[in-house]
């Protein structure tokens, strides 16, 4: 992509920018395909309704032959949406997941920002699942969301992504600006926590507090690495969500 695209959000806040960090385009968990393979051929159908059953912040998200992880849920005018980041709202138009063993339709793409900011939002049409505001913690057991807070260097922060699950460390750096081989996005955080792709969208908290949204990564797991992150309060504001 060469250009910015938005769709429905209203226009951004100026955000912040500090020193320009080039990424490693491998490296850049953009959309990356389901752990241990490309795209499945022949994927859980997705069908329209299922059970009663929960989706939150941390679980796979699939749309469009790829997956992300969603952020955090999030209202605005008794509708529920979910936070993703915007390089993978641009791939699906319609998002399902794992609920009670079925891969379900849960919603649609609402809008997104990207680039400039990396950002975009589902809008939950399946009100047969619910949608909390927990988020996924050590050992996948929900820690619960109470609100939003700006990131602050020093802050102990965790994230939860789909690969590599529940890890805590250091927010390093704000106002941090990268070269995505999509374009340039501004006003991010790092910390000095590993991910890997597929782990894009997971939530990042500090306690029981919102921090941003995972949205690109530098090293890996194995031999260290730094990950980048949407601060949150920005999205709340352009979309007027609430967490629940």
């Amino acid at each position: 992509m060469s250009r910015r695209r938005r769709r429905t959000a209203p226009p951004l806040r100026t955000l912040a920018t500090g020193t320009v960090l080039a990424l490693l385009g491998a490296l850049l968990t953009l959309l990356a395909p389901p752990a241990a393979a490309a795209p499945p051929a022949a994927p859980a159908p997705a069908v329209p309704a299922a059970a009663a059953g929960e989706v939150r912040g941390g679980d796979a998200l699939y749309g469009g032959g790829f997956a992300c992880t969603l952020g955090f849920n999030a209202v605005a005018g008794g509708v529920s949406y979910g936070i993703i980041p915007g390089h993978c709202a641009t791939a699906g138009g319609s998002w399902a997941a794992d609920v009670d063993g079925a891969r379900v339709s849960v919603g649609v793409t609402a809008g997104y920002t990207f680039p400039g900011s990396d950002y975009g939002l589902v809008r939950y049409t399946n009100t047969s699942v619910s949608y909390p505001g927990e988020v996924r913690g050590s050992g996948g057991v929900p820690v619960d969301i109470t609100g939003a807070t700006d990131p602050q260097p020093g802050m102990t922060l965790c994230h939860y992504g789909r690969v590599t699950g529940y890890q805590c460390g250091r927010l390093q750096q704000v106002g941090v600006t990268v070269n995505y081989p999509g374009g340039v996005v501004y006003g991010l955080f790092r910390s000095d926590i590993c991910s890997e792709p597929g782990d894009t969208g997971g939530p990042a908290f500090s306690g029981g507090r919102a921090v941003g949204i995972i949205v690109g990564s530098s090293g890996n797991c194995t031999t260290g690495g730094t990950t980048f992150y949407q601060p949150i309060r920005p999205i709340l504001a352009a979309y007027g969500l609430t967490l629940p």
